[in-house]
């Protein structure tokens, strides 16, 4: 990009590219909710309470700001964003970050598509642009524009284009209490980490129907995160509360991806073809990550797509590590049933091609899995330093809780309940190493994955853990009182409930 930049800039000091910004415009996809003829998306949805003063109105500065990675993050990124009606135009700037502080002077201007909405919070105009044609390893400082003027320039650095060492975030379920409850365990994932190259969510990002209407949730989801989703790339998977309900003509039942999912993020173009806005591959550093969407595959008849798409994105992969992020786990921690139809068709795909690492949400507790037998059998190969298939993990962030499984105590290698986590995630060529920490910061859980010819190998953390965190007393199905005589780990009423 240096060089198109040095061609085209003008003699002002701000380069307006205006055939680059065409095919930035092209490049991103518009959104399956978006209306045509320039009519006006609602996103409004079910009856819910609305947010007191109207705290997520869209206003003459920008909100919402969002970074995505490209499919090749060293060259690659996309950026959207949110601004009242006032401003009709989609401009972004950005510059390579220099320590001067009128870098500025070197920015490019790009163009790029807006959609114009309107919720319960009023009108608002989402945009999108996309960086192409970026220096690897480079340090990048952009800011989007609003009528009343940009915003603040952010900064990120763009991926080394070889394998080499990076931290990520990865979240389970923040769906309900978001600003309130969520926010803990993604501020203290985010001060813990110090310096996150990635953050990944494991879907229910909202709860799109059960607290507050839609675009107050989408709200509180950014205001939890603030400026870290504007610097940091964010890689969510689509969980079944980013749906919604949709009655068809003959008065069945069925879902719908919620129109606020293709507005707030500027995703890679590049996912399976029947579940292209929801699935997607990015391949950062030596990793190639590879997002499902399992509520599709299970509603909407895309599983077969889906896997179609899921071995070709395996088979092609060039790093040491493979990592799929998605929403309804292959083993579940709380539901008394694993997710047989995903497991049937993506396991062995998991297995044939050496995934390493299985990330996912939707259960609303804990578990880490490393053999779908039982746990003995998962220690004796430790102990004997066999090579180890995936590691499935589930976790939540939220405040929304499910009670174990009767299948906790014997098949997975640690779990919790009545818990909210984060996990922290260091890769390197030769080494994965995943830690679980309680949103006070407390260690609780971890492992190191080492790379050899012949397969990983698991090492445990030492015993200097905290105890296994579970509810005592009897449990108590969904949607029915909490007895008074249950209690959790902390000494306060357990509020995980049985999935039946």
């Amino acid at each position: 990009m240096n060089a198109t930049f040095n061609a085209l800039r003008n003699k002002g000091g701000r380069a307006i590219l205006p055939l680059l910004a065409l095919a930035m415009a092209q490049a991103v996809q518009p959104a399956a909710a978006i209306a045509q003829d320039g009519a006006v998306v609602d996103l409004r949805g079910e009856a819910a309470p609305v947010a007191r003063g109207k705290p997520y109105a869209a206003r003459n500065l920008p909100d919402r700001i969002i970074l995505s990675p490209g499919a090749n993050p060293a060259v690659s990124a996309g950026v959207s964003w949110r601004t009242d009606l006032a401003q009709s135009e989609t401009v972004a700037e950005i510059a390579e970050l220099v320590p001067s502080p009128n870098f500025g002077e070197r920015a490019t201007q790009l163009n790029g598509q807006s959609v114009a909405t309107t919720s319960e919070n009023g009108g608002a105009r989402y945009h999108k642009v996309r960086f192409e044609d970026l220096k690897p390893d480079t340090a990048y400082a952009y800011r989007v524009r609003g009528a009343a003027g940009f915003s603040e320039w952010h900064q990120f650095r763009t991926a080394k284009q070889e394998a080499a060492p990076f931290r990520m975030i990865y979240m389970g379920d923040t769906q309900n209490s978001i600003l309130d409850i969520g926010s803990l365990s993604w501020r203290r994932a985010l001060l813990q980490a110090g310096n996150p190259q990635l953050m990944l969510h494991a879907g229910d990002l909202v709860a799109s129907r059960d607290d507050l209407v839609h675009d107050d949730e989408w709200g509180e989801w950014t205001a939890a995160g603030g400026w870290a989703l504007a610097s940091i790339p964010q890689l969510p998977a689509a969980g079944n509360h980013e749906y919604v309900d949709l009655i068809l003509p003959d008065g069945t039942e069925s879902r719908r991806l919620g129109d606020h999912w293709p507005l707030m993020f500027n995703l890679p173009n590049n996912g399976a073809a029947d579940a292209d806005k929801t699935t997607y591959f990015v391949d950062y550093q030596g990793v190639r990550f590879i997002v499902m969407d399992g509520t599709s595959a299970l509603d909407l008849n895309t599983q077969k797509s889906q896997t179609e798409w899921l071995e070709a994105r395996l088979a092609e992969a060039k790093g040491n590590w493979k990592i799929v992020l998605m929403h309804q786990p292959i083993y579940t921690c709380a539901r008394p049933n694993d997710t047989e139809a995903l497991k049937a068709a993506w396991k062995p795909l998991f297995e044939k091609y050496g995934v390493d690492l299985v990330l996912q949400g939707h259960d609303h507790c804990y578990s880490r899995l490393t053999s779908d037998t039982i746990r003995k059998s998962g220690e004796k190969a430790k102990r004997s330093s066999s090579t180890q298939g995936p590691v499935y993990m589930v976790s939540v962030a939220g405040s929304k809780m499910y009670g174990l499984n009767d299948r906790s105590d014997k098949q997975p290698d640690r779990v919790a309940e009545n818990t909210s986590l984060f996990q922290i995630i260091d890769v390197s060529p030769e080494r994965l190493s995943l830690r679980a920490y309680l949103n006070t910061g407390v260690l609780y859980d971890g492992f190191d994955l080492t790379k050899t010819p012949a397969g990983n190998r698991l090492e445990e953390l030492p015993d200097n853990v905290p105890a296994v965190r579970r509810c005592t007393g009897p449990q108590q199905l969904v949607d029915q009182p909490m007895p008074a005589n249950r209690l959790g780990p902390d000494g306060l009423l357990c509020t995980a409930e049985v999935k039946d």
